[in-house]
């Protein structure tokens, strides 16, 4: 059986495209839909452990949206998949203001970074970052990995590397991981002079500002006891 979900108007739509296009230039592909209570969770992976050795964090992307339905959903699907009925929806004359419902694609195969679930509650304040502080950690890193990684590495070595770069700690906050920041500045979730909350709980540590969030689940022995 086919499913849908309804978004408020065709703004949150382009919302959903955006946010989607960004995380396509660094997904493996999928997206994780959850809705419950008349909210829609759009989850990404942006970065995770590739193997039992591997220490990478775990850092996903979030963005949520208000629907205009009760609807219960949790399925992980192919990004190109969603991106692909978004732009036959914005081909239409569509009527603004109007609710707008967005077909489902087929299940994927399950992405391992799906299968963690961050908490809902609990979380602890820890206070502020600025966003230019994220910006310069993400830009370092990036510049890293292409220096470091030649055309034609083996992936193994790429993902060693990438591991390395986007596992240390951004100077100054601890235990949060230069792929946060990457998170941060590839989704798009960094605005201007807006600070940065920073927040945890267990292994969890999340970012978040007006225009997204971003769960990083730690290794357990990088978190202090």
């Amino acid at each position: 059986m086919s499913q849908s979900f309804s978004l408020a108007d065709p703004l949150s739509l382009g919302d959903l495209q955006v946010y989607l296009s960004r995380a396509a230039r660094v997904l493996d592909g999928s997206v994780r839909l959850i809705a419950s209570g008349g909210v829609l969770a759009v989850y990404t992976g942006v970065l995770y452990p590739r193997g039992l050795l591997d220490r990478s964090p775990t850092v996903l992307g979030l963005r949520t949206f208000a629907l205009v339905e009760q609807l219960t959903l949790d399925v992980v699907v192919p990004l190109r998949g969603v991106l692909e009925r978004i732009a036959r929806l914005q081909s239409e004359d569509l009527a603004p203001h109007r609710a707008v419902s967005v077909p489902v694609p087929l299940e994927a195969g399950t992405a391992s970074w799906a299968g963690i679930s961050p908490p809902l509650r609990g979380w602890s304040t820890l206070g502020e970052t600025d966003a230019a502080r994220l910006e310069a950690a993400a830009r370092s890193g990036i510049d890293e990995v292409a220096a470091v990684i030649p055309v034609g590495t083996g992936e193994q070595i790429v993902e060693r590397v990438r591991s390395g770069v986007w596992g240390r700690d951004i100077p100054g906050l601890d235990n949060v991981p230069a792929g946060a920041a990457f998170a941060a500045f590839s989704l798009g979730f960094l605005a201007g002079d807006e600070p940065v909350r920073l927040f945890e709980v267990g292994p969890w540590a999340r970012l978040s500002t007006s225009r997204g969030h971003v769960l990083v689940r730690r290794q357990m022995s990088s978190i202090p006891r």
